[in-house]
């Protein structure tokens, strides 16, 4: 199967952001600055992450209205577009995962298409809303997916509000750049280098240096076997950083019914032959969450 490139306005300003950032070279940069850039990836690569993905694509934990909108606004500023568009697609990689139906399939179209080729591809644009039948029922929700340009350009404002031309470039256009290859990256390099725990049928792989750059989303052949767990680093030495976000939000009630995988997951029989000597027979036990009143 081969896919066709064409050339769309998303396309263009995908590569607008990119040169954009080659003004770094004449205009520098300031504490404020690096600030700003550390802290809008950091705050927006979480509306991915605990949003976007564990969220809204697999509802592996549950919240308010109120801070369920919240996500989908956080999420929304990493130009992504929205989170209906983002589940619903993300639900459809996990049923048909390197298959020929799969949206972005490394094993299938390789590298470039699964990286960033099938986001700029028209023939995505929309979305099946049958698919989050669960999220379209909330307006607000459909309103910022309509309307997906309003939280980057908040985000965008806000970075030249206070750091001014050299905080927009670096807290809103550089950030970005990295957020947009961290995320794609699962999407390819996780699916070509790494490690398999789970016989999962498909190419998903376990990275740890991908983990660590995406907030623990590089646990990704853990993820394809339970994809309902909010935690993908199942076990303690699996760093996990959007995890322990989610950790601390339940200890300040905002968030409840975390899911974690089962402790049956967790034993060496479960596993591939080549990785139960590095988990042992020691099944950590399941944290007791908060459940809402």
């Amino acid at each position: 199967m081969t896919k066709d490139y064409k050339f769309t306005w998303a396309g263009f300003l995908f590569v607008l952001v990119h040169l954009t950032c080659l003004a770094v070279f004449w205009v520098g940069i300031t504490w404020t600055a690096a600030f700003l850039c550390l802290f809008m990836f950091v705050l927006r690569k979480f509306g991915i992450t605990g949003g976007y993905h564990r969220y809204f694509s697999h509802r592996s934990y549950r919240t308010s209205r109120f801070f369920q909108f919240c996500l989908a606004f956080i999420g929304g500023m990493s130009a992504q577009k929205g989170a209906l568009w983002w589940a619903a697609h993300h639900r459809h990689h996990h049923k048909h995962s390197d298959t020929e139906e799969d949206l972005h399939s490394a094993k299938l179209e390789g590298f470039v298409w699964s990286h960033v080729g099938w986001v700029l591809s028209n023939e995505y644009d929309e979305y099946d809303s049958k698919a989050v039948t669960d999220l379209t029922k909330f307006p607000e929700l459909v309103f910022l997916d309509k309307y997906h340009f309003i939280p980057p350009v908040v985000a965008a404002v806000a970075c030249f509000l206070i750091g001014g031309w050299v905080g927009l470039l670096w807290g809103f256009f550089v950030s970005t750049v990295i957020l947009y290859h961290t995320t794609f990256a699962i999407n390819s390099l996780c699916h070509m280098f790494g490690s398999q725990r789970y016989a999962t049928g498909e190419a998903s792989k376990n990275s740890l240096w991908l983990a660590i750059v995406t907030m623990g989303e590089g646990w990704h052949n853990n993820h394809h076997h339970y994809q309902l767990s909010a935690r993908q680093g199942f076990f303690w030495w699996e760093v996990d950083i959007t995890y322990y976000i989610l950790l601390t939000l339940n200890k300040l009630g905002i968030i409840w019914d975390i899911k974690h995988p089962p402790a049956k997951l967790l034993k060496p029989e479960a596993m591939i032959p080549s990785a139960r000597a590095a988990v042992g027979g020691a099944v950590e036990p399941e944290p007791q969450i908060a459940r809402a009143a």
